[in-house]
C-alpha cells in the first residue's frame, strides 16, 4: 500500500465527518431492519426503520395516473433500499455529518410527457431533505410534481436527478456501483477484489489501454493528486477550458482553484455524460462550482468531452449532473485513507465494490456501540482512572468525603482540578475533558443527532452518565426531538436530568423542541412532565413567539397557554417587526402535499 500522504485524497475536516457519516448516520440496526422488511415485501416497513415518512397514498396516485402508472411505481417500491439511499445522499460536512438541507433527490418518472405539457407537470418518485443542518434527520418520500424543475426533466441546483443512478437506491442494481465510481469487471480502483490494498508497484504509471477502465481511474486520480487537476483532465482524455467567464473581479473565481477544490471522477465524466445524452436527458451538463460560475460538460468530437467555465446566464436552462455522478465515492476515498475498513460498508456496497469478499452471516456493517472503556486523569500528581457505571456518574476513585470536600470548595468559588474537574466538565459542558472520554460524548451526541434511539439506549446501558452537557451545553433532553421521546423521556428525567437545563443560547429542552421542529407529542409530552412556559432564549424570544415564527399551528394550544399564562412574555418589538412584515397566526396546516398532477 502506497504511504499515507499519497493516498491522502479528503481534507482533514471531510475525511473525519465522512468517517462519522459512516459511522453513525446508518447505524447497523436501520441496515437489518429495513433490509429484513424490504426482503419481506414490506417497503413501508423498510422506509419506517430508515427514518423514511412516506407521504403520498397509491389508491390516490392510481385514481390520478392510472393503474400502469402505479403497477411500476409499486413495483420500484418494492425494490427500493431506503437505508442505502440515505448511506449515499449528499452530507454537509465541513466539520458536520447532517444530510444537505432543503435537497431533493429525483429517483424516477413512470410515463412520457405530452407534447403540450410543460415543466412542473409530471410527478416524480423523490425524497426531501429536512430544511435544519441540526435538525431531525428523516426524509420525505413523496410523488409529486418537482417544485424547481425548470425544463422537462431540467431541475435547478438543488435538486439531485437520480433517475440514471439506481445503483445508489434499487437493491436490483447495486452491482453496478463498482462500474461507475470506476471499476471493472473484477475489482474496484485501489484494491483487490476481496478488499485488500493495492501496493504501489501494482497501481499504473503510464495510460492504461482502453479495456482497463480500473487502472484508467487510479491513474487520473494518482495524477490529480500528485501534479493537479489540469493534468488529471489530460490523462482522463478530457479538454480542459480555463478561460474564466468576462465578469467583474467580485463575480469572478479562478476555474484552476475551482477545479481543485471538487473531488471530480475524471475518468467517469465522459461515460456518465454519454450514459444522460442517450437517456435523452440533454446534450450538455453543469456542475455547481461556485455560487455565480458553473463547469459545463460539452461534448466534442464523437466521444471526447470539453469542459469549462460558464456564467449564470449561459448556463441557464442546462440540467446538472448530479454530484453522485461526477465526484469520487466517498467509501473509496475513507477506505483509501484508512478511515474505514471494508466490512464497515454498507453491505450492498461491500459487495457491489468487492466481490471476493466473505463476512460472517450478522457480521459487518456500521459497528455498535461498544462498553466505553475507563479513561486515565492525571489527578494529584497520580493517574486515576475515571469511567462509567449503570445508573450512576462518573466513578471515580475518590471517597465520599473527598467528594464533599470538593463540592464545598467549588461552591465557595475554588477551583476543581483532576478527576472532580472532569466530573464538572461532563456535566456542564465547560471546561476541557480528555480526549478518550470527549470522544465517548461525542459517540453520544452524534448518535442522537442522526435519530439512533438504541444506539443511545445501548450507551446508556452500558453505563454512560445519562447527565452529560456537550460542548453547546445541551443535554440529552435537548435532543429529544431527534429521537424517540417516548422511549428516553421517562429514563432520562428518572436519571436526573434537568428539565430546565439552559444551553448557551439560554435554550430549555422544550424551547429547544419547539425552536428545532420537534414533534407536536414531543412538546405535550415535555409540557406534562412540567416544564415551565415561561421562559425565553438569549433573544428573548418567548414560546409564544416561536410558534408563530415558525407557522405551526399544531403549537396552537401551546401558544395560548403561554399568552394566557404568562401575557406579555417575550420582546415587544420582535411582534411589532413580524406584523410589519405581515406575517399572522395561522390557523391552518402548512405542510399540505401538492397535488399529484
Amino acid at each position: 500500500m502506497s504511504s499515507p500522504g499519497e493516498l491522502r485524497c479528503l481534507p482533514p475536516d471531510e475525511a473525519s465527518g465522512r468517517r462519522r457519516v459512516r459511522r453513525y448516520a446508518v447505524p447497523g440496526w436501520m441496515i437489518e431492519r429495513a433490509t429484513e422488511r424490504r426482503t419481506a415485501g414490506d417497503w413501508r416497513g423498510a422506509c419506517a426503520a430508515a427514518n423514511v415518512d412516506v407521504v403520498f397514498d397509491l389508491p390516490e396516485i392510481a385514481e390520478h395516473c392510472g393503474d400502469d402508472v402505479a403497477a411500476a411505481l409499486t413495483d420500484d417500491l418494492r425494490h427500493l433500499a431506503p437505508d442505502l439511499l440515505r448511506w449515499h445522499l449528499p452530507r454537509h460536512l465541513g466539520g458536520r455529518t447532517t444530510l444537505a438541507t432543503d435537497r431533493t433527490v429525483v429517483l424516477a418518472r413512470y410515463r412520457p410527457i405530452a407534447p403540450h405539457e410543460g415543466p412542473r407537470a409530471t410527478p416524480y418518485l423523490h425524497i426531501t431533505t429536512g430544511p435544519m443542518a441540526d435538525g431531525p434527520q428523516r426524509i420525505a418520500l413523496r410523488f409529486r410534481t418537482v417544485g424547481d424543475e425548470q425544463g422537462v426533466g431540467v431541475f435547478g441546483p438543488t435538486t439531485e436527478d437520480w433517475r440514471l443512478a439506481r445503483h445508489l437506491w434499487d437493491a436490483r442494481h447495486t452491482a453496478e456501483l463498482r462500474e461507475r465510481c470506476g471499476g471493472g469487471q473484477d475489482r474496484s480502483p485501489f484494491f483487490r477484489a476481496d478488499g485488500t490494498p493495492l501496493g504501489p508497484d501494482h497501481l499504473p504509471t503510464a495510460g492504461p489501454g482502453p479495456d482497463d477502465p480500473t487502472a484508467r481511474t487510479e491513474l487520473t486520480m494518482l495524477t490529480h493528486r500528485r501534479e493537479g487537476a489540469p493534468a488529471a483532465f489530460a490523462a482522463a482524455g478530457i479538454r480542459l477550458d480555463l478561460t474564466p467567464p468576462d465578469k467583474p473581479g467580485w463575480y469572478r473565481a479562478d476555474p484552476e482553484q475551482l477545479l481543485s477544490g471538487l473531488a471530480l471522477n475524471h475518468a467517469r465524466l465522459e461515460p456518465e455524460v454519454r450514459r444522460q445524452r442517450s437517456a435523452g436527458v440533454g446534450d450538455r451538463f453543469l456542475i455547481a462550482a461556485h455560487w455565480r460560475t458553473y463547469l459545463l460538460l460539452e461534448p466534442v468530437d464523437g466521444d471526447g468531452l470539453l469542459v469549462r467555465t460558464v456564467d449564470r446566464e449561459e448556463a441557464e436552462g442546462l440540467p446538472f449532473l448530479a454530484e453522485a455522478l461526477w465526484r469520487r465515492l466517498p467509501d473509496l476515498d475513507l477506505l483509501r485513507d484508512g478511515g474505514i475498513a471494508p466490512e464497515q460498508l454498507h453491505p450492498l456496497v461491500r459487495e457491489a465494490l468487492f466481490p471476493a469478499l466473505r463476512v460472517p452471516a450478522g457480521q459487518g456493517g456500521p459497528p455498535a456501540p461498544t462498553a466505553p472503556a475507563p479513561v486515565r486523569v492525571r489527578c494529584r500528581g497520580a493517574w486515576h482512572e475515571v469511567g462509567f457505571r449503570p445508573g450512576g456518574p462518573l466513578s471515580m476513585p475518590h471517597s465520599d468525603d473527598e467528594r464533599q470536600r470538593e463540592r464545598a470548595l467549588r461552591a465557595f468559588g475554588g477551583t476543581v482540578a483532576g478527576c472532580f474537574a472532569v466530573e464538572q466538565t461532563w456535566a456542564s459542558g465547560k471546561g476541557r475533558l480528555p480526549k478518550a472520554l470527549r470522544a465517548q460524548r461525542s459517540e453520544l451526541f452524534l448518535r442522537a443527532q442522526h435519530g439512533d434511539t438504541p444506539g443511545v439506549l445501548a450507551l446508556l446501558d452500558a453505563g454512560v452518565d445519562a447527565r452529560v452537557r456537550d460542548a453547546g451545553g445541551r443535554t440529552l433532553l435537548h435532543v429529544l426531538n431527534l429521537l424517540d421521546h417516548e422511549v428516553l423521556l421517562p429514563r432520562l428525567l428518572a436519571a436526573g436530568v434537568d428539565l430546565e437545563a439552559r444551553d448557551l443560547r439560554e435554550r430549555t429542552p422544550l424551547f429547544t423542541a419547539v425552536n428545532d421542529l420537534g414533534s407536536k407529542a414531543l412538546v405535550e409530552a415535555l409540557v406534562a412532565a412540567g416544564a415551565r412556559l415561561d421562559v425565553t432564549d438569549e433573544s428573548e424570544l418567548s414560546l409564544a413567539q416561536l410558534v408563530r415564527r415558525y407557522q405551526r399551528p399544531d403549537l396552537a394550544f401551546l401558544r395560548d397557554r403561554v399568552q394566557a399564562e404568562h401575557p406579555g412574555i417575550g420582546a415587544d418589538w420582535w411582534d411589532e417587526w413580524m406584523d410589519e412584515q405581515g406575517q399572522y397566526d395561522s390557523e391552518d396546516p402548512d405542510d399540505e402535499e401538492e397535488p399529484v398532477l
